[in-house]
């Protein structure tokens, strides 16, 4: 047989390897078409490229793939491979993280075409419930996802306040938070990084032109930062006394970035609206905290910490509730 031919039939005894728990010589052999001789000499094919194939003697022998210390590769038939992809692409556009993207792009430049519209057709049969994430197209998440593989510009529609226009961009990667998933990539028109809700791009479409690319910031980091403060109106930095590990459980990654300061102090960036709102954010946290920047951010945190002491207690007097209620004021000499 030429080589060809041995190596489909080493890849087919490793497809039954990993199909079933152990097999026998002869139900190989059968199986293959060749001798139990041919039989062993695949399996040791296989040994020499790094598979843990075990062989056992007696009652309840046979080959058997074992676990090896690095993850080798899967052979899929039709049926698993649109089942594994169905299973990712839902996971991705429900939000159970940006692995699941990543594994579905890896197993998307090996899928047969013609099962392309299997997977399609499967995945808009899945539905969840309880996630937290805005959910997305996945064919929208795949275009993106090849683009930044494949390394080529893409236009999208997308919207700015009443209008919708056209971007070109050169996508760089895809970030996924507790709510959303997220494109950075450089705007061609702007001349400048941004990030893009993928939730609201429409007509997404991969242009022919490659591109090479360009030196980029830390993708998750800058995509937090613009979600938690870049696009609000008043943005603020505090000084927490508290280990950032428990800062973060605290604060959801869509509202704070938390940056470590050694063991027991870190930095809180936050952004809202106005400043009190961010001021009430961090104390409620609990912890003892500084006020850092902007400027009139200290001058904040003081006149809501007057407010709060000038607000008034009010108890109904014991035995007349249908009187009303008396306002109490706190004791200044006490």
């Amino acid at each position: 047989m030429d080589e060809r031919g041995t190596t489909e039939r080493v890849l087919t005894l490793l497809g039954l390897l990993q199909r079933r728990q152990v097999w026998t010589g002869p139900e190989l052999a059968e199986r293959l078409g060749v001798t139990a001789r041919t039989v062993r000499r695949d399996v040791e094919r296989l040994r020499a490229l790094g598979y843990p194939v075990h062989a056992g003697m007696g009652v309840g022998g046979g080959y058997r793939l074992g676990r090896g210390q690095e993850l080798p590769p899967l052979l899929l038939d039709d049926e698993e491979a649109i089942a594994t992809a169905v299973a990712l692409l839902a996971g991705a556009a429900s939000g159970t993280g940006d692995a699941a993207l990543r594994a579905l792009t890896k197993l998307d430049q090996v899928l047969p075409s013609r099962l392309r519209h299997e997977v399609r057709a499967l995945s808009d049969t899945v539905e969840f419930f309880g996630s937290g994430r805005t959910p997305v197209d996945p064919d929208v998440l795949m275009t993106l996802a090849r683009a930044c593989r494949d390394e080529v510009e893409t236009g999208f529609d997308y919207p700015s306040g009443d209008t919708t226009s056209r971007r070109r961009v050169e996508p760089h990667r895809l970030v996924a938070s507790d709510r959303r998933w997220y494109l950075l990539a450089y705007d061609l028109d702007r001349d400048d990084w941004r990030t893009f809700r993928v939730d609201r791009m429409t007509e997404v479409a991969p242009r022919t032109w490659r591109f090479r690319p360009r030196p980029a910031p830390d993708a998750a980091q800058y995509v937090q930062e613009g979600v938690a403060s870049r696009v609000y109106a008043r943005q603020a930095r505090f000084l927490v006394h508290a280990p950032a590990s428990v800062v973060r459980g605290q604060v959801p990654p869509s509202a704070a970035l938390v940056r470590p300061l050694g063991d027991d102090r870190c930095e809180l960036v936050t952004g809202a609206a106005d400043l009190d709102f961010l001021i009430m954010r961090v104390l409620l946290l609990g912890h003892p905290f500084e006020a850092l920047d902007p400027p009139d951010l200290a001058s904040h945190c003081h006149a809501l910490a007057q407010r709060l002491l000038s607000v008034t207690v009010t108890t109904p007097p014991s035995g007349a509730a249908a009187q009303g209620p008396t306002a109490v004021r706190p004791d200044p000499e006490g």
